[in-house]
């Protein structure tokens, strides 16, 4: 599941094991905290590298086995040591929020996708290891979940990310439908820009589909938990396919019928 502020997708919920509930909360405080700092308030760029260096150096303190009481350090190391949890899905993280800091356009659908790979797979990895699962193909169908949840994420934001001076949508794929980043803020969807999110909302429900069967293959409430996180994409999709142009006047979301649907087609 990506990290993110908004309700698209359950963390730590009550779906979740009991057992998990500890180190799910550990993994998310940092997630969360590292991508505020990354992307909320108005530090300038040199600072924020400051403190995502300063999350690194934490990690560093954990691998070495020295004690720390950092508020979101403390707990995750006591999880990391409880569960032999892996340090690379962490630093692979906190690679992507720096590059959040410093990178704001993305070339090809590639660059995109290799970002994805940092910033929402290692948590969905680091499910699978809480969980116990080391299959490949299950750990493949995790990365397609992740990277699709990310780019949902960047589909819903595409005007609040603008607000924020980064665009996620492929340049050379705006260039090919003529979309400007003009249009983009002043929020237009007049030419091709109805065809270029039908591309990118296609291409992101094939990639979320390919790995949903990951929601069959985990049983009891994990699997759940993980065909709610599904049926969430799927919904906001739809939402998306529906009204192209409503990332710039009413960002779709996820509704109580949306939620008590999704919870009945998860179990059933």
């Amino acid at each position: 599941m990506p990290v993110d502020h908004y309700e698209n997708f359950p963390v730590a919920s009550w779906l979740l094991p009991k057992r998990l509930r500890q180190p799910v909360e550990a993994v998310y405080r940092f997630a969360r905290s590292a991508d505020d700092i990354a992307d909320e308030g108005d530090a300038p760029p040199a600072t924020r590298l400051e403190q995502l260096a300063a999350y690194q150096t934490e990690l560093n303190r954990i691998e070495r086995g020295e004690a720390t009481t950092h508020p979101i350090f403390g707990p995750l190391a006591s999880a990391i040591r409880k569960h032999a949890i892996p340090l690379a899905p962490f630093r692979d993280l906190l690679s992507a929020f720096e590059q959040d800091v410093e990178k704001t356009r993305y070339a090809s659908f590639g660059d995109v996708m290799d970002y994805c790979r940092r910033s929402a797979n290692p948590v969905g990895r680091l499910m699978m290891h809480l969980y116990g699962d080391d299959d490949p193909r299950h750990l493949a169908y995790s990365d397609a979940i992740c990277s699709s949840l990310q780019l949902i994420n960047f589909l819903q934001d595409i005007a609040v990310d603008y607000r924020k001076g980064r665009i996620y949508l492929p340049q050379d794929e705006l260039a090919a439908y003529h979309v400007s980043e003009n249009q983009i803020a002043a929020g237009d969807t007049h030419g091709l820009w109805h065809t270029l999110m039908n591309k990118q909302i296609e291409r992101t429900r094939r990639l979320l589909q390919a790995g949903a069967p990951l929601g069959r293959h985990l049983k009891g409430r994990i699997g759940l938990e993980l065909r709610m996180t599904i049926l969430g994409g799927e919904a906001i999709l739809r939402k998306l396919h529906a009204d192209p142009g409503c990332v710039f006047h009413n960002r779709p979301v996820l509704t109580r019928t949306d939620w008590i649907g999704m919870f009945r087609r998860a179990v059933f």
